[in-house]
């Protein structure tokens, strides 16, 4: 299967204070953290929700601001269009992550129970998603994934979530 990874970095940053995307983690911004760790793991990787030197722009859809669900409806949007037959996406937050992922989620529709973010989402379902945002507010990705009968999958791996500046200092800690 074909499978594109999205990085969702569309995000206001709210509670962490400035743009999460580029606040640095030994060097590096974390978005540059979040894409090394996804690219075992796809055929190809984009950002989804912001502009991106040499790459396609992937909006949230169906418009900004509208938290994970609107990086993952505009991204499914986007793989559907280059024909890849699922997608992966995780958060901007997310700097590692377990070496089986793709093996923990196959097949999809599937996300970690402890980050829904952190999700494989079959492009079939690219419906199911704009018909959420056209019928509710709800925008829980979670909610979404019970929904459709995804698999919320148990594992040991605990994904970093850093929303604060403290968050990210204890993160550069670990």
């Amino acid at each position: 299967m074909k499978t594109l990874g999205a990085v969702l970095a569309g995000g206001r940053s709210s509670r962490f204070g400035s743009d999460k995307a580029e606040a640095l983690l030994e060097g590096q911004s974390l978005l540059d953290h979040a894409i090394r760790a996804l690219e075992p793991h796809v055929d190809t990787v984009m950002v989804a929700g912001r502009a991106m030197p040499r790459q396609p722009l992937i909006s949230d859809w169906p418009a900004p601001d509208l938290g994970p669900m609107g990086g993952i409806a505009g991204a499914l949007r986007y793989a559907e269009g280059e024909g890849f037959d699922q997608l992966l996406c995780i958060s901007v937050d997310c700097v590692r992550l377990p070496d089986d992922l793709r093996a923990l989620l196959e097949p999809g529709p599937a996300y970690l129970a402890s980050q829904p973010v952190i999700g494989l989402w079959p492009v079939s379902l690219r419906p199911e998603i704009e018909a959420q945002f056209t019928t509710s507010d709800d925008r829980s990705v979670r909610r979404f994934g019970y929904r459709i009968g995804a698999r919320a999958i148990a594992c040991d791996f605990a994904p970093p979530n850093v929303n604060s500046v403290a968050d990210l200092d204890r993160l550069a800690d670990l």
